[in-house]
């Protein structure tokens, strides 16, 4: 991401499209760094809903209640817009204790080809989606489920994530120094400065591991 910045500010971008380093990865890999992302966001926005609480039901009561909250208020009508490629931008209740991001949903918009879901609130299921390693961008662990909680408000609008503007079709890139957002109209530009810079780094740094004694790992091996 750090070469994404660079070429960003070699752009005449200087600070635009960086996220609060607070959003950062669940996980990461030190070896294959795969949870590194770069992709097409595609965006969608919960806020805090109005609506009552359930309160105290039987329980085939509550079930009933709680789905059809999903469904009339709190649904993802985003997901037949994932594409491969694409990175899922969730601006959503950041003080609220809501998990709209679990272990389930975030396998299947994986399945439709999501590389990574960055949000700027919290999810739930952290163990196992740490385990299943599909990269995940968040502020905090969450644990509650969205009804009750928020209603989904648009999708595939501009977002505010940590403080960065993403419209539906700039491009994303993460790794483990945090979020940036490359505007769509000045991605090619930045994506050849930023290959220029980083290869320069590599081979300054592949001299330095050879004085170093130590071997070549990914972040300075050729492609």
């Amino acid at each position: 991401m750090a070469d994404v910045s660079d070429g960003m500010d070699k752009s005449g971008l200087h600070g635009i499209g960086l996220v609060d380093p607070e959003i950062s990865p669940l996980w990461k890999d030190p070896e294959r760094f795969a949870h590194r992302i770069a992709g097409i966001a595609v965006t969608a926005r919960y806020v805090t809903t109005q609506r009552p609480p359930a309160g105290k039901m039987e329980p085939e009561q509550f079930d009933r209640w709680e789905g059809q909250f999903y469904t009339e208020f709190s649904s993802e009508p985003f997901a037949d817009l994932i594409r491969e490629g694409t990175i899922l931008v969730i601006d959503d209740v950041e003080n609220a204790d809501v998990g709209s991001i679990g272990s389930y949903n975030i396998m299947d918009w994986a399945s439709r080809g999501c590389v990574g879901v960055i949000t700027d609130a919290s999810a739930r299921d952290t163990d196992e989606i740490i385990t299943v390693k599909i990269p995940l961008y968040l502020r905090k662990p969450g644990r509650g489920i969205r009804p009750g909680r928020n209603e989904i408000e648009s999708v595939n609008r501009p977002v505010d994530i940590g403080g960065a503007l993403v419209i539906p079709g700039d491009v994303v890139v993460a790794d483990g120094d945090g979020v940036i957002v490359v505007p769509r109209k000045h991605a090619k530009e930045v994506a050849q400065f930023a290959l220029e810079i980083m290869e320069k780094d590599k081979e300054g740094r592949r001299e330095l591991y050879k004085k170093l004694g130590l071997p070549l790992d990914e972040s300075v091996k050729k492609k």
